[in-house]
């Protein structure tokens, strides 16, 4: 597996960097990312009925849609996104959640999984994920609020409701009360040192694992796929 530490934060490049890997990669990857203040909705959601987006053109927040399905998610500086890329036939989505615990269960964080792979601490929500499948490939995804801002994520996960008749039409995001994982650890660490553990654990998962940095054409092929589709009102508004 190859694990990618990406330097990127722009939140279109980085929903094509996804669809790009899954695409054209034949080793099974992990990447490891964050994102500009931005809303990100799942493939199959009205943008209306989930963003507020008078209070994200006010505060100059992107609004994105993704590949994969599942609910709406807050994006900033202090949440960070994992993603998984495997070959895989008979994929199990939990074992990539146990991953993450184990992960948060060696910086003292004790946190459990419900049947949506979703991560809550005592209750409260840290980690939402949604998945996709293309033929022999499975690509799993989830984010971590780390240092959030909650405030934002409140204000801008608050759309306008739909009419009856045109709900049976979109996946609704499942709202749950939210917390930080900082604010429960019991000695302070920086963001930057928790993404350095995260990529050790993976880097030391199974032998062969290696970091690999996207090449100029990847950034080109990448940068064309963002252009062409993730940052265009018909891809995130009409879709």
């Amino acid at each position: 597996m190859i694990c990618i530490d990406n330097p990127h934060t722009d939140t279109y490049f980085n929903l094509a960097a996804e669809e790009y890997l899954l695409k054209n990669f034949s080793s099974d990857v992990f990447m490891l990312w964050q994102n500009d203040s931005s809303v990100i909705i799942g493939k199959h959601q009205d943008i209306q009925a989930e963003v507020n987006l008078d209070f994200a053109r006010a505060n100059r927040i992107n609004v994105a849609r993704r590949y994969s399905g599942g609910g709406a998610v807050y994006h900033d500086s202090g949440n960070l996104n994992l993603t998984f890329i495997e070959s895989n036939t008979r994929p199990d989505f939990s074992k990539y959640t146990k991953q993450i615990l184990e992960i948060l269960s060696s910086i003292g964080i004790k946190a459990h999984s419900d049947e949506r792979q979703s991560i809550y601490i005592d209750g409260f929500k840290i980690s939402g994920c949604a998945q996709f499948i293309r033929k022999d490939k499975v690509l799993f995804h989830a984010s971590l609020l780390y240092s959030t801002n909650l405030n934002n994520l409140s204000y801008l996960l608050n759309g306008t409701p739909t009419a009856p008749e045109m709900d049976k039409h979109y996946v609704k995001s499942v709202k749950s009360p939210v917390t930080n994982i900082s604010d429960h650890l019991q000695t302070p660490l920086q963001l930057t040192d928790f993404k350095k553990i995260i990529l050790s654990s993976l880097l030391r998962e199974q032998v062969g694992n290696s970091l690999y940095s996207f090449s100029e054409d990847d950034v080109l092929a990448i940068s064309k796929l963002r252009k062409e589709k993730y940052s265009t009102t018909n891809w995130n508004y009409n879709a």
